[in-house]
């Protein structure tokens, strides 16, 4: 069987995203009956508007960085972090004066390792246990400390 490549970021990308979205590009890797793999490319001050989907949403930022929020919480988000979108919660993300480049994996299940609420590798149990359908937010962020300017670095 050949190798099946698929190309996306620069060259392959078309406006996407949810009515009302403005500023972001980008291609579906792969899409089926078990969910769908986009990257999503967020021009400076580009937004997904709030919205809900029937899926789990992982938000995995690969470039630059921006703005998650999950229900009524807002918080920043870079490269190297991901955000968890519950099914039917509303969330949305955007940017301010930086682009943002994120892979963005729905599934239809969450996968079983994520189920019981625990990452492997260090992730924090959730307070209440599992996440109920439609019941969502942010997890904690560790505490941070000034580096210079308005950026910080965590302690």
């Amino acid at each position: 069987m050949p190798i099946d490549v698929r190309r996306f970021g620069v060259g392959h990308r078309r406006p996407d995203g949810p009515p009302g979205t403005t500023g972001i590009t980008g291609q579906v890797i792969q899409t089926g009956p078990t969910g769908v793999i986009a990257e999503l490319a967020f021009e400076r001050r580009a937004r997904i508007t709030p919205h809900t989907n029937p899926n789990w949403t992982y938000f995995l930022v690969i470039e630059g960085g921006g703005w998650v929020g999950v229900g009524e919480e807002r918080t920043r988000i870079q490269a190297g972090e991901a955000a968890v979108w519950p099914p039917d919660i509303l969330h949305a993300a955007w940017t301010d004066g930086a682009p943002m480049r994120a892979i963005v994996v729905e599934l239809t299940e969450p996968p079983p390792a994520l189920d019981s609420g625990i990452v492997a590798g260090g992730a924090l149990p959730l307070e209440s246990g599992r996440v109920a359908k439609g019941d969502g937010r942010l997890a904690p962020r560790p505490a941070t400390r000034p580096i210079g300017g308005d950026e910080k670095e965590p302690l």
